[in-house]
């Protein structure tokens, strides 16, 4: 199944402009007639910080809300993939679980395809470089953080390479959950 993870603050879905959107891509690259509407359908409890999981295919969907605990990810080691795909946003995620497993010490992976950078198994990142904010052009799943935060001019999508990343004054992961948010130790190579 494919899903849409949404955070979800006192009663209120964030952001979901963005997850309809990239839903609706989905759906028609199934040839999916059904397009599901995430603002009638979502309604996540009043009180506190939900991880709402909205999982669809072309004939249904489920709706599930968990309290929400923000994993740190303070250091990322670089992995190189290049057959790796994962167009869609889905539960399929072995590949992405095999890459996970060889981070070492450090909390997630750094994929790189083609020798140029892409994303962590769970957020897309941003190195900034000369005072830019700069989000590779290359990402294996373009997330809703990424697209809201290029169209609000905070982000530029950029070829980023690994050879960039010693030029990085800060580097950051976002994803719907996290938001924005710089690594503090950074990438081990």
């Amino acid at each position: 199944m494919l899903l849409e993870t949404v955070r979800c603050e006192d009663g209120k879905a964030l952001h979901l402009s963005y997850h309809q959107a990239r839903m609706e891509r989905a759906l028609e690259t199934l040839e999916a007639g059904n397009i599901y509407s995430l603002q009638s359908l979502i309604s996540p409890p009043e009180k506190g910080t939900f991880r709402c999981r909205f999982l669809y295919d072309r004939d249904r969907f489920q709706i599930e809300y968990h309290p929400y605990a923000p994993k740190a990810i303070r250091s990322l080691k670089a992995v190189h993939s290049n057959d790796l795909s994962y167009p869609l946003k889905s539960t399929e995620r072995q590949e992405l679980d095999a890459l996970f497993a060889r981070r070492g010490q450090c909390d997630d992976v750094l994929i790189i395809r083609n020798g140029f950078l892409s994303d962590t198994t769970i957020a897309n990142i941003a190195l900034k470089i000369k005072g830019i904010w700069l989000t590779p052009n290359t990402p294996l799943l373009p997330g809703t953080t990424r697209e809201r935060l290029i169209r609000e001019n905070v982000l530029i999508s950029a070829p980023l390479r690994l050879e960039d990343i010693p030029q990085a004054e800060s580097i950051a992961v976002m994803n719907a959950m996290i938001g924005f948010v710089e690594i503090e130790n950074g990438i081990i190579v």
